[in-house]
């Protein structure tokens, strides 16, 4: 039995890491949405919404196809975080967040578009809590001058540098907080017919 097309619906060489350590082939396709949360729209609401949105549209475009999709939102007392995309909103992103557990919802599609797909979609969200380090201004600005995680939700890389800004991280997936989650993916893309090892 032959796999069926993979395509991660995403431009994120993060995300591209992550699913390459399953030794699956697979595509790389950025989606063309509005990331946009919407008025009173819950953060774990707005993950899913958008993990579904960016798989669909790819699908649309490649039928027979399983298309993952994923999107991330980190959360401080129920107020979203996202990406910083400059030095100084990533400094005031880590002075609110220093001392305080942020939960980061990581949204997680699987959009199966083939005729005959016994499941078409599977979505979870994965949460996980991290608590951030009590540092001084000084430190964070150092560590945001030597990562510059502006790209990422919660100005932190945490499987790099920004580990050590961290003093904990509570989750069912280690690699959900690097964006990916690959112990719920494995098990939606077993549930597809998806082989391993083989």
């Amino acid at each position: 039995m032959i796999n069926p097309t993979i395509i991660l619906a995403s431009s994120s060489a993060y995300r591209k890491e992550l699913l390459s350590r399953l030794q699956l082939p697979f595509l790389s396709i950025a989606p063309d949405i509005d990331e946009s949360p919407k008025p009173g729209e819950g953060p774990a609401d707005t993950a899913l919404r958008l993990a579904q949105q960016k798989a669909a549209a790819i699908a649309q475009l490649h039928p027979e196809s399983l298309v993952i999709g994923s999107d991330q939102v980190a959360t401080l007392d129920d107020l979203q975080i996202g990406k910083p995309g400059n030095h100084a909103n990533a400094l005031k992103q880590l002075q609110l967040m220093r001392g305080r557990e942020v939960i980061f919802h990581t949204a997680l599609c699987l959009l199966d578009s083939r005729q005959q797909a016994p499941q078409p979609l599977q979505l979870r969200n994965v949460q996980t809590r991290v608590q951030f380090r009590d540092l001084s201004d000084a430190e964070l600005d150092a560590y945001l001058h030597l990562e510059q995680p502006y790209d990422c939700a919660g100005s932190a890389k945490n499987e790099a540098l920004g580990i050590s800004i961290l003093s904990a991280i509570h989750s069912d997936d280690p690699t959900a907080l690097t964006g990916l989650p690959l112990i719920a993916l494995t098990d939606m893309l077993r549930h597809a017919g998806v082989r391993f090892f083989s």
